[in-house]
């Protein structure tokens, strides 16, 4: 092999086990979102302090009827657990995402992305969620889930998504 050669498979393989290497030194992941093995641990699905936990079984996401930003009832329901979560785990913060289908402009989208995830944090902070650690960003359709020509990609696509931030050593 030539020199060249050899270092850019070395390159190759610094750069992929430093990928793969997402866990600190006690093999906890350091990001807390695992759900594997390490499920019953402090940052898996298992841990309802975990950013895991929240994303499955609080719900991280509600979904919209189309032009629409006004709550349906399902979404108050997820949005009543999410605002009890985060009262009970203080140390996190949250970015709602608004988005919408791409159907419509960019410019519409962008606005309705911005309605969508400003009813949200209006909805938590109604439920008591302190207005400081919440934020709101729109993607418009820049940032779908599906991609397809069909309602059933549509709707998933019509949605607010609650980010989490923060939080203590799993996350």
């Amino acid at each position: 092999m030539t020199p060249i050669v050899r270092l850019f498979a070395l390159c190759m393989v610094l750069l992929v086990a430093g990928c793969a290497s997402n866990r600190n030194g006690s093999g906890a992941a350091v990001d807390g979102l695992s759900g594997g093995a390490g499920a019953g641990m402090s940052g898996g699905v298992n841990d309802p302090t975990s950013v895991a936990y929240f994303q499955q079984s609080v719900g991280d996401r509600i979904l919209f009827p189309v032009d629409e930003s006004s709550l349906t009832a399902a979404a108050r329901a997820t949005l009543t657990e999410q605002a009890r979560w985060l009262m009970n785990n203080a140390s996190y913060s949250a970015v709602i995402e608004g988005h919408a289908d791409e159907q419509g402009t960019r410019e519409y989208n962008l606005a309705l992305g911005a309605r969508r995830a400003s009813s949200v944090q209006d909805f938590l902070i109604a439920q008591g969620v302190s207005p400081n650690r919440i934020r709101t960003v729109t993607f418009g359709k820049e940032r779908p889930i599906e991609v397809c020509s069909d309602e059933a990609c549509y709707a998933q696509n019509r949605r607010a998504v609650t980010v989490l931030a923060g939080g203590g050593a799993g996350v």
